[in-house]
């Protein structure tokens, strides 16, 4: 169990939680919740000891093995697979030492070492270990990769499965679903339900968070709260709570008024039933959502677009690729103003070079491209973050864009995004990567565009600008085409899905839930041997392990008995040889008439100690050899 007995602890002498108090019991999976900056980072700082608390008491079992994912990849010459083991500190400590043990041939502490090896799952390690990979979006290919190949974000990814892989009884993960794409998401929802680790997720994905944990730590003016279920529960307590207000109140009819306009919009022009059903579904919790965000400090809109051409934009027949590798072929879309389009598919099966050929991005292959004159697209992937100037601020960033434009009203429009007093005018070097997304997002808004490509736009987001900006792209009368791994926001905000697989984007027949269907029979039909096929690979795994073990224990012992008998047969030699020369001492006439009778007892009694100890060792000698006759061939 883990116990914050009145805890209170700081960062840089600012007080994050005062005097709070919560346990948490084993096999609990708690989700942390709170504004960014509230503290959520630190707790896990505090858990796993790199922070100390200011004042209380928190208690962890002695015994337990935390596990964290490392925030920076050096890049190493190791391999991908071999680095994940790595994260396994007693497992890699076990093969060292018993690689030391059959070096010296201790047959004793190998046969202990092969024991404490099966036990923590050693044989089976690589094995755990793919699997994690493989969920992750890595190939067998990757598995031999050095990790200084890898990008940031798969690097991220390796950070992840480093610490799924390592057997923790306490899993703490900050915002593991950055970085990933949907069905690693998919993937990771399952294995984090089913791992018996107590774990605390901090995650601005509410499905996400909604599927995985039982219980919220809410972090809230300097308080911890701790509440039952999932996020859509917390989210209700918090709205109930929040309905008392009239402000709160206020604000949600008009949040809600903006949700109805969407969903009659989106009857009107709905073409599938389970979409429509989904659709329905969502708006039956919406006063919920407004109320529980009423006091969101993210309030934007995107700005009315100068034209809407209809349609905006044409492709037939194109495709794409990288080099000689093409990736998509006849890739025929028509996108016209209100188009909500949702893209799905697996990891590398080209969504993100499909809104890149929408967004003009890399070179289109073959067929036609027709752009309506008065096309404006909103472009919006993870390398704008790097497109933003590290010495300007966001201010500065906007003041580029529009230089007649009066201050105040740049300042105000900063403001709907957070950018508020000091903020708006801070450097952006030092803004942590949701700040620059949130300033990437205002910047393209700020551009009036009538079509949004867009390629996981919530990454590094925090709950509650997400929410903005679903509520935001509800609004939005041009045309959206969106990649993404958060599953509300395409709920939400996308009317049709396009399934890209085998080099093709078609009309996806189902909704997120059928997708996850689709995705489990991929998954399960690709080269996946039958459960007894499985048990029996694993268990010839095991008996070849444990088969490789007793040879090795044995081949250790047959070597231990050699060095014996050939020590004994030295000794042997040596003995023999000084009892040999006292011998033919005793035999020569002229020794009695030369020495004394004091020296000669104590010859005789030297010569004594020589045959007892001759005695001795051959009768050990011949024990030896009978025991090692008796052990059964290493073949």
């Amino acid at each position: 169990m883990i116990a914050l007995r009145q805890v209170t602890f700081a960062r840089a002498g600012r007080p994050l939680v005062v005097d709070a108090s919560v346990q948490l019991h084993a096999g609990w999976k708690v989700g942390v919740v709170g504004a960014n900056g509230c503290g959520k980072s630190s707790l896990f700082a505090l858990l796993g000891g790199e922070l100390h608390a200011e004042s209380g008491d928190v208690e962890l079992p002695a015994s337990w093995q935390i596990a964290r994912v490392a925030q920076e990849t050096p890049a190493l010459p190791d391999s991908a697979l071999d680095f994940v083991l790595d994260g396994d500190a007693e497992l890699r400590r076990v093969e060292c030492e018993l690689a030391e043990a059959e070096e010296k041939g201790d047959g004793e502490a190998i046969g202990h070492l092969h024991a404490r090896y099966g036990e923590i799952g050693g044989y089976s390690a690589k094995a755990r270990v793919a699997e994690v990979l493989h969920g992750l979006g890595f190939t067998d290919a990757d598995f031999s990769r050095p990790v200084a190949d890898f990008s940031g974000g798969w690097r991220v990814r390796l950070n992840l499965a480093r610490a799924l892989s390592c057997r923790a009884d306490l899993l703490l993960l900050d915002e593991p679903t950055n970085h990933l794409d949907l069905d690693a998401v998919l993937w990771l929802e399952q294995w984090l339900k089913s791992t018996p680790a107590t774990l605390l997720l901090i995650s601005h994905d509410r499905d996400f968070l909604d599927a995985v944990v039982g219980q919220i730590i809410a972090i809230d003016q300097q308080r911890l709260n701790l509440t039952s279920g999932g996020y859509s529960d917390y989210e209700r307590a918090k709205a109930a709570r929040l309905a008392t207000q009239q402000a709160a109140f206020e604000a949600q009819q008009r949040e809600i008024a903006h949700l109805t306009r969407f969903v009659e919009r989106f009857k009107a022009k709905a073409t599938k039933a389970r979409q429509a059903q989904s659709r329905v579904k969502m708006l039956e919790r919406m006063e919920i959502v407004a109320a529980a965000h009423v006091d969101s400090p993210f309030h934007f809109s995107f700005r009315e677009p100068t034209a809407l051409p209809d349609p905006l934009l044409v492709i037939e027949g194109a495709s794409v690729g990288y080099g000689e590798r093409e990736i998509l072929a006849k890739i025929s879309m028509t996108l016209r103003p209100g188009c909500r389009i949702g893209l799905l598919g697996r990891n590398g099966a080209g969504k993100s070079t499909l809104i890149k050929l929408l967004a003009a991005a890399i070179p289109q292959q073959g067929g036609e491209r027709k752009e309506a004159k008065a096309l404006n697209i909103g472009y919006f992937a993870q390398h704008q973050l790097e497109q933003l100037r590290e010495d300007e601020s966001p201010l500065q960033h906007l003041q580029r864009l529009e230089p007649l434009t009066p201050e105040q009203e740049l300042r105000d429009y900063l403001g709907g995004f957070d950018f508020r007093g000091e903020m708006a005018t801070r450097a952006v070097a030092p803004f942590s990567g949701g700040e620059k997304s949130r300033l990437a997002l205002a910047l393209l808004i700020r551009t009036k565009p009538n079509l949004l490509l867009l390629d996981e736009p919530t990454n590094h987001l925090d709950l509650e600008m997400r929410e903005a900006l679903t509520f935001a792209l509800q609004d939005f009368e041009g045309g959206m085409v969106c990649v993404s791994h958060d599953r509300h926001l395409l709920r939400t905000c996308a009317d049709e899905l396009l399934l890209v697989a085998d080099g093709k984007a078609e009309p996806f027949d189902g909704d997120l839930d059928d997708y996850a269907s689709w995705l489990a029979a991929q998954r399960s039909a690709e080269k996946a041997p039958e459960p007894d096929a499985v048990a029996e690979k694993a268990g010839r795994l095991q008996q070849r392990a444990e088969a490789k073990a007793n040879r090795q224990a044995l081949l250790a012992e047959r070597r231990k008995l050699t060095r014996e008998i050939e020590k004994i047969d030295q000794r042997l030699a040596q003995c023999q040889t000084a009892k040999a020369a006292l011998d033919a001492q005793f035999a020569d006439p002229v020794f009695y008439a030369t020495v004394d009778r004091e020296n000669s007892e104590k010859l005789h009694k030297d010569a004594a100690k020589l045959s007892d100890e001759i005695d001795g060792l051959e009768l050990h000698w011949l024990e030896l050899h009978e025991a090692l006759d008796a052990l059964p061939s290493p073949d």
